[in-house]
C-alpha cells in the first residue's frame, strides 16, 4: 500500500520518545512517526501513481500544524483498539486530503469525512492505559508543513518527497 504522509519535526519525535515509558504496555509501540495524509491505493508502476499525486497537489501551499493533545481511537475501523496517538490540529491538511480523496477516492470509516489528522504512538492493550494518556496534558507543537512523503507501506520507506507549495 503507497500513501501520502506528512513528515513531522523533531519535537514531535522527542514527545513521542519522552511518552515511550508510558506506552510500552501497549502490543506495538511506534517507533518512526509520521501523519498518514492520504492512502493512494496499490500500484503496479509506483511512478504512476506519484505522477496523479503531484498533479492533484499541483499548487498546494505549505500549510500549518499543531498538535494539541493526547487522544486515542478506542474502536478503531481497522487492527487493534485502542489506537493512542498525538492529535494533530490542521484545516489546511484537511483541505489537502480532500483534495486527494477526489483523485484516488476514499477508504470507507478512516477518510473522508472520517479522517482524523494524527501521529500514532501506540495500539493494543489497556483502554484505562489511554485513557489515562488521554488525560495528560501536553505543551502544544506547531510546525508549518513544506513537504509531504511518498510512503511505500510494504517495506516501510518513503519513496520520494514533495515541496509544498507544489
Amino acid at each position: 500500500m503507497y500513501s501520502v504522509n506528512v513528515p513531522v519535526p523533531g519535537r514531535v519525535r522527542t514527545l513521542a520518545n519522552d511518552l515511550y515509558p508510558d506506552l510500552i504496555g501497549f502490543d506495538t509501540v511506534r517507533e518512526d512517526h509520521s501523519c498518514l495524509l492520504k492512502r493512494l491505493g496499490e500500484a503496479n508502476h509506483v511512478a504512476q501513481l506519484q505522477h496523479r499525486a503531484h498533479r492533484a497537489l499541483e499548487g498546494t501551499p505549505a500549510v500549518e500544524a499543531r498538535i494539541t493533545g493526547i487522544d486515542y481511537f478506542a474502536d478503531p475501523p481497522l487492527g487493534s483498539a485502542p489506537v493512542v496517538y498525538l492529535a494533530v490540529e490542521s484545516p489546511g491538511l484537511e483541505s489537502i486530503h480532500s483534495e486527494l480523496a477526489e483523485t484516488f477516492g476514499t477508504v470507507e470509516g478512516l477518510e473522508g469525512e472520517e479522517y482524523v489528522p494524527h501521529v500514532t504512538l501506540a495500539r493494543g492493550g489497556d483502554d484505562a492505559a489511554a485513557r489515562r494518556l488521554a488525560d495528560r496534558e501536553i505543551d502544544p507543537i506547531e510546525w508549518t508543513i513544506t513537504e509531504l512523503e511518498f510512503w511505500d507501506g510494504t517495506y516501510r520507506l518513503p519513496v520520494s518527497r514533495v515541496s509544498l507549495p507544489s
